[in-house]
């Protein structure tokens, strides 16, 4: 009997489904604050500023909903990024280089961004 050699990490259907439901929540995302941007009468900094730093309820969730999208974004770019280094570089140094310089720059992109809403 014959036994099928499967290779690879088998991330196939995990990261496919976590690429499209990364893609769902921020398509979501920015469908609510393109409306937030549109029922804004005057568009200036203080409005928009309003929009995350109030102490309201829809302060507080515009704020988490900004947080569950750059976490989202991290995940879908580190999913992406990861796929093309494993799918294009063959050398396993430079492809482990490659991985741990796309973490620390989303890693500390999400860091920044983070930071940025909290100081609002």
């Amino acid at each position: 009997m014959v036994k099928d050699i499967i290779v690879g990490a088998n991330y196939g259907f995990k990261d496919w489904l976590i690429q499209r439901a990364t893609a769902a929540i921020m398509a979501l995302y920015t469908v609510v604050l393109a409306v937030y941007i549109f029922c804004l009468s005057p568009l200036d900094y203080d409005s928009w500023r309003g929009i995350f730093a109030g102490t309201g309820l829809a302060s507080t969730a515009m704020r988490f909903a900004t947080f569950l999208f750059i976490v989202s974004l991290t995940y879908h770019a580190w999913v992406g990024v990861r796929d093309i280094w494993m799918d294009y570089v063959k050398s396993t140094g430079l492809r482990l280089t490659l991985h741990v310089l796309t973490l620390l720059a989303l890693i500390g992109n999400a860091g920044w961004a983070v930071q940025i809403l909290w100081r609002l």
